[in-house]
Protein backbone atom coordinates (compact mmCIF):
# COMPACT_ATOMS: atom_id res chain seq x y z
CA UNK A 1 0.00 0.00 0.00
CA UNK A 2 1.21 3.51 -1.19
CA UNK A 3 2.23 5.51 1.56
CA UNK A 4 1.00 8.88 2.08
CA UNK A 5 2.86 12.33 4.01
CA UNK A 6 1.65 15.57 4.62
CA UNK A 7 4.44 18.46 4.25
CA UNK A 8 3.09 21.28 6.09
CA UNK A 9 5.33 24.62 5.40
CA UNK A 10 4.69 26.95 8.54
CA UNK A 11 7.77 29.05 7.00
CA UNK A 12 11.33 29.68 7.88
CA UNK A 13 14.30 29.85 5.71
CA UNK A 14 13.81 26.43 4.19
CA UNK A 15 10.99 27.38 1.86
CA UNK A 16 12.67 30.45 0.24
CA UNK A 17 14.19 30.90 -2.48
CA UNK A 18 16.54 33.84 -4.00
CA UNK A 19 15.47 35.63 -7.05
CA UNK A 20 17.56 35.43 -10.18
CA UNK A 21 17.50 39.24 -10.56
CA UNK A 22 16.47 40.83 -7.40
CA UNK A 23 19.03 38.35 -5.65
CA UNK A 24 15.84 39.19 -2.75
CA UNK A 25 14.22 35.84 -0.83
CA UNK A 26 10.70 35.09 -1.52
CA UNK A 27 8.86 31.77 -0.28
CA UNK A 28 8.64 28.95 -2.93
CA UNK A 29 5.17 27.45 -3.99
CA UNK A 30 5.08 24.22 -1.44
CA UNK A 31 2.64 22.71 -3.89
CA UNK A 32 6.08 22.85 -6.27
CA UNK A 33 8.44 21.75 -4.25
CA UNK A 34 9.23 18.14 -5.79
CA UNK A 35 10.33 21.10 -8.49
CA UNK A 36 13.24 22.44 -6.20
CA UNK A 37 13.87 18.77 -4.69
CA UNK A 38 12.96 16.05 -7.69
CA UNK A 39 14.25 13.18 -5.70
CA UNK A 40 11.07 13.38 -3.72
CA UNK A 41 9.55 11.58 -6.57
CA UNK A 42 12.08 7.89 -6.67
CA UNK A 43 10.22 7.69 -3.22
CA UNK A 44 7.23 6.48 -4.30
CA UNK A 45 5.44 8.18 -1.75
CA UNK A 46 2.16 9.88 -2.05
CA UNK A 47 3.34 13.69 -0.68
CA UNK A 48 1.29 16.65 -0.74
CA UNK A 49 1.45 19.59 0.59
CA UNK A 50 -0.37 22.60 2.58
CA UNK A 51 1.43 25.95 3.54
CA UNK A 52 0.38 28.23 6.34
CA UNK A 53 -1.11 31.94 4.96
CA UNK A 54 0.50 33.72 5.20
CA UNK A 55 3.91 32.17 6.41
CA UNK A 56 5.77 32.87 9.36
CA UNK A 57 9.24 34.02 10.62
CA UNK A 58 10.00 31.15 13.41
CA UNK A 59 10.77 33.97 15.65
CA UNK A 60 7.17 35.47 15.40
CA UNK A 61 5.86 32.10 16.97
CA UNK A 62 3.22 32.21 19.24
CA UNK A 63 0.83 29.49 21.14
CA UNK A 64 -1.93 30.77 18.72
CA UNK A 65 0.55 29.31 16.05
CA UNK A 66 0.68 25.77 17.74
CA UNK A 67 -3.17 25.71 18.18
CA UNK A 68 -3.43 26.27 14.42
CA UNK A 69 -0.78 23.35 13.37
CA UNK A 70 -1.71 20.86 16.12
CA UNK A 71 -5.58 21.45 13.91
CA UNK A 72 -3.74 20.90 10.52
CA UNK A 73 -2.48 17.60 11.93
CA UNK A 74 -5.67 16.70 13.94
CA UNK A 75 -7.56 17.34 10.86
CA UNK A 76 -5.74 15.15 8.56
CA UNK A 77 -4.82 12.33 11.23
CA UNK A 78 -6.37 9.72 9.70
CA UNK A 79 -5.33 10.44 6.03
CA UNK A 80 -1.92 10.24 6.66
CA UNK A 81 0.89 8.37 7.40
CA UNK A 82 3.25 10.59 8.84
CA UNK A 83 3.77 14.06 8.67
CA UNK A 84 6.63 16.90 8.31
CA UNK A 85 6.85 20.28 9.01
CA UNK A 86 8.79 22.37 7.66
CA UNK A 87 9.79 25.58 10.33
CA UNK A 88 11.99 28.33 11.05
CA UNK A 89 14.90 26.85 13.11
CA UNK A 90 15.38 29.74 15.86
CA UNK A 91 11.63 28.64 17.71
CA UNK A 92 11.49 24.97 16.24
CA UNK A 93 12.77 23.35 19.67
CA UNK A 94 10.09 25.79 21.58
CA UNK A 95 7.34 24.25 18.98
CA UNK A 96 8.79 20.74 19.06
CA UNK A 97 8.15 20.80 22.99
CA UNK A 98 4.99 22.35 22.83
CA UNK A 99 3.43 19.93 20.10
CA UNK A 100 5.06 16.81 21.75
CA UNK A 101 2.57 17.67 25.12
CA UNK A 102 -0.52 18.88 23.19
CA UNK A 103 -0.82 16.07 20.60
CA UNK A 104 -1.95 13.36 23.48
CA UNK A 105 -1.82 9.58 21.99
CA UNK A 106 0.21 10.79 19.00
CA UNK A 107 0.84 7.18 17.05
CA UNK A 108 2.12 8.60 14.12
CA UNK A 109 5.66 10.31 13.46
CA UNK A 110 5.77 14.21 13.25
CA UNK A 111 8.93 15.54 11.88
CA UNK A 112 10.28 18.95 11.92
CA UNK A 113 12.87 20.09 9.86
CA UNK A 114 14.16 23.31 8.48
CA UNK A 115 17.52 24.46 6.96
CA UNK A 116 20.57 26.96 7.70
CA UNK A 117 20.57 28.13 3.81
CA UNK A 118 17.33 28.40 1.98
CA UNK A 119 16.27 25.03 -0.23
CA UNK A 120 16.73 26.99 -3.66
CA UNK A 121 20.69 28.00 -2.84
CA UNK A 122 23.59 25.93 -4.51
CA UNK A 123 24.90 24.36 -1.12
CA UNK A 124 21.45 24.13 0.68
CA UNK A 125 21.22 21.68 3.54
CA UNK A 126 17.12 21.94 3.08
CA UNK A 127 17.19 18.82 0.66
CA UNK A 128 18.74 16.26 2.27
CA UNK A 129 17.01 17.51 5.26
CA UNK A 130 13.29 17.44 3.30
CA UNK A 131 14.21 14.27 1.89
CA UNK A 132 15.62 12.32 5.09
CA UNK A 133 12.63 13.59 7.03
CA UNK A 134 9.88 12.41 4.43
CA UNK A 135 11.73 8.87 4.77
CA UNK A 136 11.73 8.64 8.47
CA UNK A 137 7.90 10.12 8.66
CA UNK A 138 7.18 7.09 5.92
CA UNK A 139 9.41 4.12 8.20
CA UNK A 140 7.25 1.48 9.00
CA UNK A 141 7.88 -1.55 10.93
CA UNK A 142 7.59 -5.32 10.25
CA UNK A 143 4.03 -4.81 11.66
CA UNK A 144 3.04 -1.77 9.25
CA UNK A 145 3.51 0.49 12.15
CA UNK A 146 5.69 3.76 11.96
CA UNK A 147 8.82 3.17 13.61
CA UNK A 148 9.14 6.96 15.17
CA UNK A 149 5.79 7.66 16.48
CA UNK A 150 6.58 11.02 18.10
CA UNK A 151 7.49 14.27 17.74
CA UNK A 152 10.78 14.67 16.26
CA UNK A 153 12.99 17.07 15.02
CA UNK A 154 15.15 16.19 12.25
CA UNK A 155 18.62 18.24 11.03
CA UNK A 156 22.05 17.27 9.62
CA UNK A 157 21.78 13.42 9.95
CA UNK A 158 20.57 12.98 13.31
CA UNK A 159 16.90 12.41 14.40
CA UNK A 160 16.05 13.77 18.06
CA UNK A 161 13.64 13.51 20.02
CA UNK A 162 11.71 16.96 20.04
CA UNK A 163 10.88 18.59 23.33
CA UNK A 164 15.20 17.06 24.13
CA UNK A 165 16.36 19.70 21.41
CA UNK A 166 18.21 22.90 21.51
CA UNK A 167 19.03 25.37 19.11
CA UNK A 168 22.91 25.29 19.69
CA UNK A 169 24.29 26.91 16.74
CA UNK A 170 23.30 30.11 14.32
CA UNK A 171 25.66 29.03 11.58
CA UNK A 172 26.66 25.69 11.31
CA UNK A 173 24.19 23.09 9.16
CA UNK A 174 24.44 21.36 12.68
CA UNK A 175 22.38 23.43 14.32
CA UNK A 176 20.84 21.25 16.93
CA UNK A 177 22.09 19.67 20.31
CA UNK A 178 20.05 17.13 22.58
CA UNK A 179 22.88 17.06 25.16
CA UNK A 180 20.82 14.99 27.59
CA UNK A 181 19.12 12.31 25.37
CA UNK A 182 20.74 10.33 22.62
CA UNK A 183 19.65 10.30 19.16
CA UNK A 184 16.99 8.62 17.96
CA UNK A 185 18.18 7.91 14.67
CA UNK A 186 21.87 8.38 12.53
CA UNK A 187 21.13 8.83 9.02
CA UNK A 188 24.03 8.04 6.98
CA UNK A 189 23.88 5.46 4.34
CA UNK A 190 21.86 3.66 6.22
CA UNK A 191 18.95 4.84 8.56
CA UNK A 192 20.06 3.18 12.07
CA UNK A 193 16.74 3.73 14.28
CA UNK A 194 17.59 3.47 17.77
CA UNK A 195 14.34 1.68 18.60
CA UNK A 196 14.89 1.26 22.27
CA UNK A 197 15.48 4.43 23.12
CA UNK A 198 11.68 5.76 20.90
CA UNK A 199 8.84 6.13 22.60
CA UNK A 200 5.91 3.84 21.46
CA UNK A 201 2.23 3.98 22.52
CA UNK A 202 1.03 1.55 25.16
CA UNK A 203 -2.58 1.79 22.79
CA UNK A 204 -2.19 2.13 19.04
CA UNK A 205 -6.01 2.90 18.80
CA UNK A 206 -6.51 5.86 21.04
CA UNK A 207 -7.56 8.57 19.35
CA UNK A 208 -5.56 12.00 19.52
CA UNK A 209 -6.27 14.81 21.15
CA UNK A 210 -5.35 18.09 21.22
CA UNK A 211 -4.69 19.84 24.05
CA UNK A 212 -4.88 23.54 23.09
CA UNK A 213 -5.65 25.33 25.81
CA UNK A 214 -2.70 26.89 26.77
CA UNK A 215 -1.83 29.70 29.53
CA UNK A 216 1.27 31.63 28.83
CA UNK A 217 1.41 33.47 32.43
CA UNK A 218 4.92 32.20 32.91
CA UNK A 219 7.96 33.72 32.98
CA UNK A 220 11.86 32.97 32.61
CA UNK A 221 14.64 33.73 35.06
CA UNK A 222 18.23 33.51 34.57
CA UNK A 223 20.29 33.51 38.08
CA UNK A 224 23.54 35.42 37.74
CA UNK A 225 26.24 36.93 39.90
CA UNK A 226 25.33 40.26 41.44
CA UNK A 227 21.29 39.63 40.79
CA UNK A 228 19.28 42.15 42.66
CA UNK A 229 16.27 41.25 45.29
CA UNK A 230 14.66 43.88 42.67
CA UNK A 231 15.34 42.60 39.60
CA UNK A 232 13.91 39.06 40.98
CA UNK A 233 10.54 40.76 42.45
CA UNK A 234 10.52 42.14 39.09
CA UNK A 235 9.77 39.05 37.42
CA UNK A 236 8.31 37.14 39.84
CA UNK A 237 5.64 40.40 40.15
CA UNK A 238 4.69 40.08 36.87
CA UNK A 239 1.00 40.33 36.70
CA UNK A 240 -0.46 37.41 36.45
CA UNK A 241 2.35 35.53 36.51
CA UNK A 242 1.59 31.32 37.64
CA UNK A 243 5.06 30.19 37.43
CA UNK A 244 8.55 30.77 36.75
CA UNK A 245 11.38 28.72 35.14
CA UNK A 246 14.21 29.10 37.23
CA UNK A 247 17.87 29.10 35.23
CA UNK A 248 20.35 28.11 37.86
CA UNK A 249 23.96 27.47 38.08
CA UNK A 250 25.32 24.18 37.51
CA UNK A 251 23.54 21.37 39.27
CA UNK A 252 20.47 23.57 40.27
CA UNK A 253 22.49 25.53 42.61
CA UNK A 254 21.33 29.92 43.48
CA UNK A 255 22.39 32.15 45.94
CA UNK A 256 22.21 31.44 49.48
CA UNK A 257 21.60 34.67 50.48
CA UNK A 258 18.52 34.66 52.89
CA UNK A 259 17.14 37.40 50.99
CA UNK A 260 16.98 34.98 48.07
CA UNK A 261 15.62 32.12 49.61
CA UNK A 262 13.13 33.88 51.62
CA UNK A 263 11.93 35.54 48.18
CA UNK A 264 11.26 32.02 46.58
CA UNK A 265 9.44 30.95 49.42
CA UNK A 266 7.08 33.86 49.28
CA UNK A 267 6.14 33.69 46.15
CA UNK A 268 5.59 29.90 46.44
CA UNK A 269 3.56 30.55 49.70
CA UNK A 270 1.24 32.65 47.11
CA UNK A 271 0.92 29.61 44.92
CA UNK A 272 3.57 30.02 42.17
CA UNK A 273 5.21 27.31 40.85
CA UNK A 274 9.06 27.16 40.83
CA UNK A 275 10.95 25.06 38.70
CA UNK A 276 14.58 24.63 38.51
CA UNK A 277 16.83 24.17 35.23
CA UNK A 278 20.40 24.07 34.89
CA UNK A 279 21.90 27.26 32.61
CA UNK A 280 24.08 24.33 31.94
CA UNK A 281 23.40 22.69 28.33
CA UNK A 282 24.49 19.05 29.24
CA UNK A 283 23.64 17.57 33.19
CA UNK A 284 20.92 17.95 35.18
CA UNK A 285 19.29 19.33 38.84
CA UNK A 286 20.43 17.55 41.33
CA UNK A 287 19.04 19.83 44.67
CA UNK A 288 20.32 17.17 46.89
CA UNK A 289 23.83 17.59 45.84
CA UNK A 290 24.53 21.07 47.35
CA UNK A 291 23.70 23.14 50.14
CA UNK A 292 22.28 25.62 47.69
CA UNK A 293 19.37 23.56 45.68
CA UNK A 294 18.16 21.81 49.46
CA UNK A 295 17.94 25.32 50.51
CA UNK A 296 16.07 25.96 47.21
CA UNK A 297 13.89 22.33 47.73
CA UNK A 298 13.46 23.22 51.42
CA UNK A 299 11.62 26.47 50.35
CA UNK A 300 9.53 24.63 47.55
CA UNK A 301 11.28 24.93 44.21
CA UNK A 302 10.40 21.81 41.89
CA UNK A 303 12.97 20.08 39.91
CA UNK A 304 13.02 20.11 36.38
CA UNK A 305 15.44 17.50 36.43
CA UNK A 306 17.86 17.06 32.87
CA UNK A 307 15.01 18.85 30.73
CA UNK A 308 15.89 21.96 28.74
CA UNK A 309 14.02 25.48 29.58
CA UNK A 310 12.15 25.08 26.40
CA UNK A 311 10.36 21.96 27.12
CA UNK A 312 9.78 22.66 30.80
CA UNK A 313 8.48 26.34 29.56
CA UNK A 314 5.64 24.65 27.30
CA UNK A 315 5.13 21.93 29.51
CA UNK A 316 3.76 24.72 32.21
CA UNK A 317 2.12 26.45 29.24
CA UNK A 318 -0.22 23.26 28.22
CA UNK A 319 -0.43 21.90 32.07
CA UNK A 320 -1.49 25.35 33.55
CA UNK A 321 -3.91 25.38 30.56
CA UNK A 322 -5.82 22.24 31.35
CA UNK A 323 -5.38 22.81 35.56
CA UNK A 324 -6.58 25.38 37.68
CA UNK A 325 -5.25 23.35 40.91
CA UNK A 326 -1.30 24.53 41.46
CA UNK A 327 -0.71 21.50 43.03
CA UNK A 328 -1.86 19.36 40.88
CA UNK A 329 0.29 21.12 37.77
CA UNK A 330 3.16 20.22 40.39
CA UNK A 331 2.58 17.19 40.38
CA UNK A 332 2.72 16.54 37.20
CA UNK A 333 5.62 18.02 36.20
CA UNK A 334 7.43 15.49 38.53
CA UNK A 335 6.24 13.24 36.11
CA UNK A 336 7.76 12.44 32.66
CA UNK A 337 4.77 12.81 30.46
CA UNK A 338 6.20 12.52 26.81
CA UNK A 339 10.19 11.39 27.55
CA UNK A 340 10.90 15.28 28.20
CA UNK A 341 13.25 14.36 31.24
CA UNK A 342 15.24 11.04 32.07
CA UNK A 343 13.78 8.36 34.42
CA UNK A 344 14.70 9.76 38.47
Amino acid sequence: MQRSILMIYTGGTIGMKQDEQTMALAPVDISQIEEEVPELKKFGYKIETCSFDPVIDSSDITPAFWIKLCKVIEANYDKYDGFVVLHGTDTMSYTASALSFMLENLAKPVVLTGSQLPVGMLRTDGKENIISSIEIAAAQDEDGRPIVPEVCIYFESQLYRGNRTTKYNAENFRAFRSANYPVLADVGIHIKYNRHLIQYPLDWKKPLKVRDKIDTNVAILKIFPGITPQAVDAVMGTKGCRAVVLETFGSGNAPTSEWFISTMKKWIDKGMIIVNVTQCLAGKVDMGAYATGVALRQAGVISGYDATTEAILCKLFVLLGRYGSAERVKKEMQRALQGEFSAI
